[in-house]
């Protein structure tokens, strides 16, 4: 096999992973809005809030709007519960990624009940301490992604990836 053909066939492969990108909007979506180099030949969906910032950046990809707001909201976290399972009958990711915060969690809790793989990248700007929903999403994870080594203290199976930002 040439360079050429084994280069084709790991963007075949690549093309032909379903990934489902949830997080909320402002600096969760910037943080995975870098990981493009590896999302761009995948066939992507994208879960956030339907704000500006959501509506720009992701202006051409597939993308469903999650209610919001998630903090302290019970009737959120069920609609997007309920959202999350439409979604992923629908869409039959292979891998979930996520950098939060409160959007994930159902979407996580339904790929794990699904046998859906999941990533999580804990956020560029919680050094010292975890995020709520790293630390609800940590033990449920197949791959927890940390930006900072001091994060390790916090997440101990994690793997350091370096700053997305």
């Amino acid at each position: 096999m040439t360079t050429i053909e084994a280069e084709q066939l790991d963007d075949d492969l690549a093309a032909s992973i379903r990934v489902l990108m949830v997080c909320s909007s402002g600096g969760h979506l910037a943080q995975l809005i870098t990981l493009k180099p590896w999302w761009t030949n995948r066939d992507v969906c994208w879960v956030t809030f339907p704000t500006e910032d959501g509506k720009s950046l992701l202006a051409g990809q597939r993308t469903v709007y999650a209610y919001s707001p998630t903090t302290r909201s019970i009737k959120n976290l069920v609609r997007n519960s309920l959202l999350s399972i439409r979604v992923m009958v629908r869409e039959r990711p292979d891998v979930v990624v996520t950098t939060g915060a409160g959007v994930a969690l159902p979407f996580f809790a339904v790929a794990k009940l699904l046998g859906i793989k999941t990533v999580y990248v804990e956020v560029y700007d919680r050094i010292d301490t975890s995020t709520m929903t790293g630390r609800l999403c940590y033990p449920i994870t197949d791959l927890f992604l940390i930006q900072w080594e001091e994060q390790r203290r916090l997440y101990p199976r994690s793997l350091s990836i370096g700053p997305l930002l």
